[in-house]
């Protein structure tokens, strides 16, 4: 009945802003909803899919709303006081120093107002923190700058994989952004491995970070959880609708932070359930021997790949760099013959994080990505590197 009433008396708040917002940014509108991302001129919360981003909505639209009602009510009292009262018609100010009644009320009134605003949020906030009886437990980890993705229990238990901005909408923000009359309505948003989970389940989050803080933040499942170098943080979410679901790192973690989007992937059981299968059947097929003798040919074809997937978007495809960002073409720890300096920089990152760690590929990924950038460009060293080195490094 409560919730009723609140989205009568928010309806016609949010149609009078609606209007007036759509008639002063009509003109400007480059974009379409994003059904689960941000919508134009969006001004209310995201459309909730999880019984908890609906509750934060409610309670969001309740606080605001008793709010409103204390500042009228309070405001109304003084305003009328000093216009009813004022000198000019002839009222003379009352000569007391104290009231016990006034005292009373103006203390327990408040007291009660608290009360009643704080027992709705405190259950909104224990029902935030109950990750029990999850039916599915998932790590994110943030690094600079992408997601990567652990199934650490549950169906799909042993899955894993990084999250990265499309390249396509990189190479479009260095370009100045989409084009004059181009729609892009997942601009910045678009990932090439989304997070995928089923509908209908609890899904625990397991949040860290390998670097800095980043934090884990989508709107429509009313879940925010910091992810903390050397800490484990955890939430919940139970998608109650099947679609995809967009958000972003909230917390400043450094230049590319505007980089590295959240994309969830709600699926039926079933449909769930036939990509569990075929990841677990692509993750079989990953799993390289970190002995095995490659030829210089096949592990820089591979280098190739992982370059373009991982590397391309701070070195560029030409290996030049840019700004802070160290060239690789003619670079000194590239052509060195001692091939664990590039290992180290790899596998433990550099200059304060600008190089981030990747101890999150494969060993065989290392080597080959390595293999590539001694034998691209003008560097021609000829040298091979194994992924037995990197296995060594990396104890």
């Amino acid at each position: 009945m409560m919730k009723s009433i609140l989205g009568k008396l928010a309806s016609p708040v949010l149609v009078a802003c609606a209007w007036v917002s759509t008639v002063a940014f009509t003109a400007a509108r480059a974009t379409s909803d994003l059904p689960g991302g941000p919508a134009v001129n969006q001004l209310n919360l995201h459309p909730p899919v999880t019984k908890i981003a609906e509750d934060q909505a409610w309670l969001h639209w309740f606080m605001l709303i008793v709010c409103a009602v204390i500042f009228l009510a309070v405001f109304g009292v003084m305003f009328y006081s000093i216009w009813k009262h004022r000198k000019s018609v002839g009222h003379k100010a009352a000569s007391f120093h104290e009231s016990v009644t006034v005292e009373i009320v103006w203390t327990i009134v408040p007291f009660i107002i608290v009360i009643l605003m704080a027992l709705p949020a405190t259950k909104v906030i224990v029902a935030m923190k109950d990750t029990t009886n999850a039916d599915l437990t998932i790590k994110a980890t943030g690094m600079q700058w992408k997601w990567g993705y652990d199934y650490i229990k549950g169906e799909g238990e042993g899955i894993g994989f990084l999250s990265t901005l499309d390249p396509t909408q990189r190479a479009m923000s260095d370009a100045g952004g989409p084009k004059a009359g181009q729609i892009v309505d997942d601009y910045l948003l678009k990932v090439d491995n989304p997070l995928v989970v089923p509908v209908d389940k609890k899904v625990r989050l397991i949040t860290t970070a390998n670097d800095v803080i980043h934090a884990f933040f989508v709107p429509a499942f009313g879940i925010q959880q910091a992810a903390i170098p050397g800490f484990v943080r955890d939430t919940w979410f139970r998608a109650e609708k099947i679609g995809d679901f967009y958000g972003q790192c909230s917390q400043l973690c450094g230049k590319e932070h505007a980089y590295m989007p959240i994309h969830v992937k709600v699926l039926s059981a079933e449909d769930y359930s036939k990509w569990a299968s075929g990841e677990m059947k692509k993750q079989a097929a990953k799993a390289d021997d970190p002995a095995k003798i490659w030829t210089a040919e096949d592990i820089t074809k591979r280098g190739e790949k992982v370059y373009a997937t991982n590397c391309v978007v701070c070195h560029q495809a030409n290996g030049k760099g840019g700004g802070a960002i160290k060239p690789l073409d003619g670079a000194a720890v590239v052509l060195d013959a001692d091939h664990g300096k590039q290992i180290a920089v790899l596998l433990n990152g550099q200059n304060n994080g600008a190089m981030p760690s990747w101890k999150a590929l494969s060993d065989t990924d290392i080597a080959a990505v390595i293999t590539f950038t001694k034998n691209n460009w003008s560097n021609k060293t000829g040298q091979l590197v194994q992924p037995a080195e990197v296995n060594v490094a990396r104890k």
